[in-house]
């Protein structure tokens, strides 16, 4: 790494304050090789910002892709690596061409993992809510701090292996992912479903608990800047 966190922290406050204090912005650091062959010997930086207002809370239909997640062993499955973009990329491209907006894909063993862009949460058909076991296959980075809120609310999130013939008789689906947030799933296959009530709350719990975590660090930022 050529920054610590703290040299990064810096960098996206001072790129903040260069956009209106009202901007919905998307903050994506970057880490790349600038010497060596295939074994990168030394790095550099990027740090992008840019306008990204966030998504209205509208569903969106999906279908199970015929392309899966690499295992741990084939991929750099523990970092949002640019390489493994290309497979993400060919399984939208099915999904759209089929009619869809996003797919669901299995990892190695045939079990859920994720959305092609963003972690799964579905209430089963019980009532429980439920998300996919990490198990090295996906990014579960972007769950946390939206089932916390769910847990503190006295909504149990039940993390398991998930077979994909669940998601058929589920009540609700939804992603969340740094971009979207928390975002409804209408239409699995021919399965439809409702804007559900979990899925609602756990969007508005995610944007208060966002909302409390801007707030106190605007002070922080401030006192960094000058």
């Amino acid at each position: 790494m050529p920054l610590t966190v703290d040299d990064m922290v810096e960098l996206c406050i001072q790129g903040i304050h260069r956009f209106p204090a009202d901007a919905d912005l998307y903050i994506r650091p970057l880490v790349f090789g600038t010497e060596g062959l295939l074994v990168p010997t030394s790095s550099d930086f990027a740090l992008t910002l840019f306008d990204a207002p966030l998504p209205p809370f509208a569903g969106f239909s999906a279908m199970l892709s015929s392309r899966r997640r690499p295992s741990p062993l084939a991929a750099t499955t523990d970092a949002k690596a640019s390489a493994l973009y290309p497979n993400v990329a060919r399984a939208l491209r099915e999904a759209k061409s089929a009619g869809f907006d996003n797919a669901v894909i299995l990892d190695p063993d045939g079990h859920v993992a994720e959305f092609a862009t963003a972690n799964l949460f579905f209430v089963a058909a019980d009532g429980r809510v439920v998300t996919p076991a990490a198990n090295g296959t996906f990014l579960a980075a972007s769950r946390g701090p939206r089932d916390r809120p769910l847990a503190d609310d006295g909504v149990a999130v039940q993390q398991r292996t998930v077979e994909p013939a669940e998601l058929e008789s589920a009540r609700e689906m939804f992603n969340t992912g740094n971009y979207g947030k928390v975002m409804p799933c209408t239409r699995y296959g021919a399965h439809e479903m409702p804007v559900g009530p979990v899925a609602t709350r756990a969007r508005e719990l995610y944007l208060k608990f966002a909302e409390a975590v801007r707030s106190s660090g605007r002070g922080r930022a401030n006192r960094a800047l000058t």
